[in-house]
């Protein structure tokens, strides 16, 4: 059965000990599919009970390099779910707004309500990535961040909201090919940015980053996942697994009626 790396709280990562390229647990694309239409009905099933249950809440935080596939993974995730019980948010660089506030002040109003299920397309770990590795803050203020997010999350857990972070881990070679099939590509030019080239230049920096971060952050209350993404197939088929694993696990039960329905007419 495909699963994600969870990693240990306490764990040092090393990036390059991870197969990006990776597909344990499954014989093929063929039953990879088979299995993840599947557990995109399970999915939808529970979702709509922890919806009716309205008491809990689960967010799902994906992060990736460039080209990673945060916005396939979620298009692919949710497909039969239902959208009422679904948020989703798409984080970019902070507005005037936003950089007045604290760096969690934009986040903490975009976690989903009770009842649904939240995507975060990037989130505030861009805040100690982008921010460390373009300087944007002194260091000892993204030290600081660190230990801020794990107590953010921590209270999100303690207040109802199970949290699941994926890092959607893809090799240079596949990120360079994606990137020349949007330059190739009418139907996709426009998801290709001058920007993710001058990122791409700092790829050791940004998996350093990451590795930090991942090493840092990754708690009992809210662990992080490794994520084999070079086979799209192999990405979206262990997402969804984890999410319908979690949501078992949360057993999410509607409440009872308050009426006894054998006294109702319907006339």
């Amino acid at each position: 059965m495909a699963e994600a790396i969870q990693i240990k709280p306490g764990s040092k990562v090393r990036l390059k000990d991870y197969d990006p390229a990776a597909t344990p647990g499954v014989r093929d694309k063929v039953a990879a599919l088979e299995q993840l239409a599947q557990d995109r009905a399970d999915m939808s099933d529970l979702q709509e009970k922890l919806y009716a249950e309205n008491r809990r809440a689960l967010l799902v935080i994906l992060q990736a390099m460039d080209t990673g596939g945060k916005d396939g993974t979620v298009k692919s995730v949710l497909s039969g779910v239902n959208p009422t019980g679904v948020e989703i948010m798409s984080f970019r660089a902070p507005s005037e707004e936003e950089r007045d506030h604290d760096f969690l002040w934009r986040i903490h109003s975009r976690v989903p309500r009770r009842g649904n299920i939240g995507f975060f397309n990037r989130s505030h770990y861009e805040d100690v990535l982008v921010a460390r590795v373009r300087s944007l803050v002194p260091p000892k203020e993204i030290e600081r961040r660190y230990e801020v997010i794990n107590r953010f999350e921590e209270n999100l857990v303690d207040t109802g909201t199970t949290v699941l972070k994926f890092f959607l881990h893809i090799s240079k070679e596949e990120q360079k090919r994606r990137l020349e099939e949007r330059l190739a590509d009418k139907e996709k030019i426009w998801k290709f940015e001058l920007g993710d080239l001058r990122d791409r230049e700092k790829w050791d920096d940004y998996q350093a980053a990451y590795e930090v971060a991942l090493s840092r952050c990754s708690t009992r209350a809210a662990p992080w996942y490794i994520v084999p993404a070079d086979r799209k197939w192999y990405r979206n088929l262990v997402v969804a697994r984890t999410i319908v694993d979690t949501l078992r696990d949360m057993d999410p039960r509607p409440a009872a009626a308050t009426f006894d329905p054998s006294t109702i007419k319907i006339i």
